[in-house]
């Protein structure tokens, strides 16, 4: 594996390191292309802030900083300036408009949320057995692809549902389909793995292998040891011949800007 698109900064207040530590780990372990995908910074209509997105007050530095990266490293590795960010109904597009106005390359979709987040959305990650929040979480994710600005699903597995199968089944093979005909990949998250968490799920990727929805690898970095997590990467790839997955290897952006 030499690339990975899901990279973030200490700014989204649940990761640490610097981004050079990362860029360095990186380049030991054979990546060649690397993209820094923080958290997009957003401001909601009545002034506040998500804990876990970069402040806008420290946006300018994120691309200062990787802008001056990207020139000292250009000649061993290939870096991207993006986020991961949500689609949200409500605030899509004065989310997207501030992400390209700060500069945004590429965008990778990790919807957290059901809805809007803001006032009472849904932390997927949570567990529930409510099919409608399941079907919100999936209809969204399908209106993000439609806009055609995102380069892939992240962690498309992260729902946490606890109801019905045939309901989980129903949604989850829907959203397969809907990413096999517009050839957006679905990412194995590899902070799932080394983090013991819920996802990814067998029962997910085994929709997704049937369907023959393409497939990328995202290492989600938190911290230096994650820039380059080959550790986990044979459990990704076990993943991937388990069932029969349309692995793609490195994927093609979407270039919000050249």
């Amino acid at each position: 594996m030499n690339y990975n698109y899901h990279t973030h900064t200490a700014r989204c207040n649940h990761a640490s390191g610097t981004e050079e530590e990362y860029i360095l780990q990186a380049i030991r372990g054979g990546i060649t292309h690397m993209g820094f995908s923080d958290h997009a910074p957003f401001l909601f209509p009545d002034g506040s802030e998500s804990y876990y997105r970069i402040p806008m007050a420290q946006a300018r530095d994120y691309f200062d900083t990787l802008y001056a990266l990207c020139e000292k490293y250009k000649e061993q590795i290939h870096l991207t300036i993006g986020f991961e960010m949500e689609y949200y109904p409500t605030f899509f597009r004065d989310m997207l408009d501030t992400a390209l106005s700060l500069g945004a390359e590429y965008l990778i979709l990790g919807q957290h949320f059901s809805g809007d987040e803001r006032p009472h959305g849904f932390y997927v990650a949570n567990p529930t057995d409510n099919p409608s929040l399941l079907e919100e979480y999936v209809t969204n994710i399908l209106a993000a692809m439609e806009t055609g600005l995102f380069s892939y699903v992240a962690h498309p597995d992260i729902f946490n549902f606890t109801g019905d199968e045939t309901i989980y089944e129903a949604q989850m093979r829907k959203l397969c389909v809907a990413t096999r005909e517009k050839n957006i990949p679905l990412e194995i998250n590899l902070l799932g793995m080394r983090a013991s968490r819920h996802y990814p799920q067998d029962r997910f990727w085994k929709l997704a292998g049937e369907e023959a929805s393409p497939v990328t690898f995202g290492f989600d970095s938190h911290d230096v040891q994650g820039a380059c997590d080959l550790d986990s990467l044979p459990k990704a790839k076990e993943l991937v011949a388990k069932y029969h997955l349309n692995y793609i290897g490195r994927p093609e952006l979407v270039l919000l800007r050249q």
